[in-house]
C-alpha cells in the first residue's frame, strides 16, 4: 500500500486503558500503519496488541509500529516524530488520537500540592501541547488531494469509516468544562484539562489556515470509563467499557464533516453531543 494516498493512525499512549482501545479498533478494523506510544515498555505493548488483533497473518504484525515515548520528555516526542518521517516519507496523519491524561485529587484548597499539579499540567496540557507541535507537520495541507477510498474493514465489521480528511483528536474531559462544573474539586485536573478545549480551538483555527477542508482538530470527553484511571471510583455505577467509549468516539469522529458548522474545533462526547467549555 502507498502510505503517502492511504495516510497513517496515531495513538499517544497506547499502553493501556482508552487508548489501547483505539489502538486495538484501528489495528483490527483498517489497513493503515498503525503508530502507538508507550512510555516504557514499548515490546509489551506491542505483544498485547497482536495478540489481541484479529488478524491471524503477518499483516497486522508489519503494520504496527510502537514508539517509547514520555509526554512530559520532549526530546522522546521529537525522536518519534523524527523516526516517522524517516520510516514514512511524504505520509501523512489520516488520524492522530492523543490522549495523556493523570489525576492527582484535591478535594479541597488546601489538599493542593505544588508538585502533583505541576505534573497534572506538565501530562494533561503541556504534553497534549508538545505532541501538537511535533505532529502538526504531518497533518495534510490545502494542496493535499486528498486520502484513498477507506476500504471495507478487513477482519470484522465496524460502525465508523475512515473519512478522505484528517482528523486530529485531543482527550478532554467533561470535568474540564467551565460552564459544566457544579461539584468543584479536582483543582489541577480541571484546570489542566480545561485547556485541551483551548488547544483543540486554537489549533483547528491553524488548520483552518494549513489545511482548509483537508484536516480538523476536534477534543473529546470519553465519558465514564471502566479503566485503572477510574479504579478508585467503581462504586457501582454504570461505566463504560473501553472498547465500548472507544468504538462510540471513532463513530462520531469519522462522521464529522469539516465545515464551520459541522464542529471542528469542539469537544464532542461519546454518544455524540457537545460538550460547552
Amino acid at each position: 500500500m502507498e502510505f503517502a494516498k492511504s495516510g497513517l493512525a496515531l495513538v499517544t499512549p497506547a499502553s493501556k486503558g482508552l487508548g489501547f482501545a483505539f489502538a486495538r479498533q484501528l489495528l483490527s478494523n483498517t489497513d493503515l500503519p498503525i503508530l502507538a506510544t508507550a512510555r516504557m515498555n514499548g515490546g509489551e505493548l506491542r505483544n498485547r496488541l497482536l495478540g489481541e488483533v484479529n488478524d491471524g497473518s503477518k499483516k497486522a504484525e508489519e503494520r504496527l509500529r510502537v514508539f517509547e515515548v514520555d509526554v512530559t520528555d520532549e526530546a522522546t516526542i521529537h525522536s518519534m516524530a523524527a523516526q516517522i518521517r524517516q520510516e514514512y516519507p511524504k505520509a501523512s496523519l489520516r488520524i492522530a488520537i492523543t490522549v495523556p491524561g493523570v489525576l492527582h485529587v484535591e478535594k479541597s484548597p488546601t489538599r493542593i500540592d505544588a508538585a502533583s499539579a505541576l505534573h497534572s499540567f506538565k501530562v494533561n496540557a503541556l504534553g497534549p501541547m508538545l505532541l501538537m507541535k511535533h505532529l502538526a507537520p504531518f497533518l495534510p495541507t490545502k494542496s493535499f488531494a486528498g486520502f484513498a477510498d477507506d476500504p471495507p474493514p478487513p477482519f470484522g465489521e465496524r460502525s465508523w469509516k475512515l473519512p478522505s480528511h484528517a482528523i486530529y483528536a485531543m482527550m478532554a474531559a467533561r470535568v474540564g468544562s467551565v460552564s459544566d462544573n457544579s461539584a468543584g474539586g479536582w483543582y489541577s485536573y480541571r484546570a489542566s484539562k480545561a485547556s485541551v478545549f483551548q488547544l483543540a480551538k486554537t489549533f483547528d483555527l491553524y488548520l483552518r489556515s494549513q489545511s482548509r477542508d483537508r484536516a480538523f482538530a476536534v477534543a473529546m470527553h470519553p465519558g465514564t470509563v471502566q479503566t485503572d484511571f477510574t479504579k478508585s471510583y467503581w462504586d457501582g455505577r454504570h461505566m463504560l467499557q473501553p472498547d465500548e467509549s472507544a468504538a462510540r468516539l471513532l463513530q462520531h469522529l469519522c462522521g464529522m464533516r469539516t465545515g464551520d458548522s459541522d464542529g471542528r474545533g469542539r469537544c464532542w462526547d461519546w454518544k455524540g453531543e457537545e460538550v460547552l467549555p
